[in-house]
């Protein structure tokens, strides 16, 4: 939202063992999370741990941004000094109550704290947190707020991915958000899962979906200058399939794998769903 572009820097395996630890994942897996993040432009690898003017300036990047848990190096210094000295930092909040950190601690420890009983409950604010029904609504409002930025298209600025909530009991579907809906020729594909520890495996998944979609668009003249001209009539050209992604509640979850698993619940489990450019 502060431009109109997003190159992430993303540090080597053996930079972020000597400055903090071994990694969860490796350099590869976590340059295919970036790379599908709806927002982001460009993914850099090998990018310093301490970040140097004359590498944001190679790029032609005017800011660099951080959440608000600034890191520091192995030497105990701030890793964003230098851009900070030359008035080129800028700060936005990150999102609360998740972290490695976390992850790995409920992992560890097999915790269930973090498990939500009904996420539609919880945004309303009749569930969750809060010593009084008013610190669980503002609770709840936050949540839904980030639920519909998360959901916004490549500019963070405008709706686009639709958000639903399936009623079992009811056997019907309630909306959270409206986004842009399938468009005129594209066919639904629905996919359903945990999406736990939404990792590099899943990201891979959802591209096959497109892939075999793409293949089968292509036979029936999808991609022909007839059609794509007539697409770009009502504006851009837009790919051949509309994908619906299932996400399971957290008892589903836990019924099946048991332990403590999902070791992200519904809400974080969704978020990461939702950023994803390939749903």
């Amino acid at each position: 939202q502060l431009g109109d572009e997003l190159y992430v820097g993303v540090h080597s395996d053996e930079a972020i063992l000597e400055n903090k630890g071994p990694t969860v994942m490796n350099l590869r897996e976590r340059l295919l999370a970036t790379d599908a993040c709806r927002w982001v432009t460009r993914s850099i690898p090998y990018a310093p741990y301490v970040t140097q003017l004359d590498w944001i300036t190679h790029f032609g990047c005017k800011y660099v941004v951080h959440g608000d848990d600034i890191t520091s190096d192995g030497s105990g210094e701030d890793c964003y000094r230098f851009v900070k000295a030359a008035g080129r930092f800028k700060v936005v909040k990150r999102t609360p109550a998740i972290s490695t950190t976390d992850l790995v601690g409920r992992m560890l420890l097999c915790t269930k704290g973090h498990f939500i009983r009904s996420l539609e409950k919880m945004l309303e604010g009749e569930e969750g947190p809060g010593a009084s029904e008013e610190e669980r609504k503002a609770n709840g409002e936050a949540m839904k707020e980030r639920i519909r930025l998360y959901a916004t298209d490549e500019t963070a600025k405008k709706p686009w991915v639709d958000v639903w909530f399936w009623s079992e009991g009811k056997g019907q579907c309630k909306e959270l958000f409206k986004g842009i809906g399938p468009r005129p020729g594209q066919r639904i594909v629905y996919v359903d899962g945990g999406f736990d520890l939404f990792s590099s495996g899943h990201i891979q998944f959802l591209k096959l979906v497109i892939q075999e979609e793409e293949k089968l668009a292509r036979e029936r003249g999808w991609y022909e200058e007839k059609a794509v001209e007539e697409r770009k009539k009502s504006g851009e050209d837009y790919g051949p399939v509309y994908v619906v992604a299932g996400v399971h509640d957290d008892n589903v979850i836990n019924e099946w794998k048991g332990v403590n698993y999902p070791i992200m619940n519904i809400y974080e489990r969704g978020l990461c769903v939702l950023q994803c450019k390939v749903c």
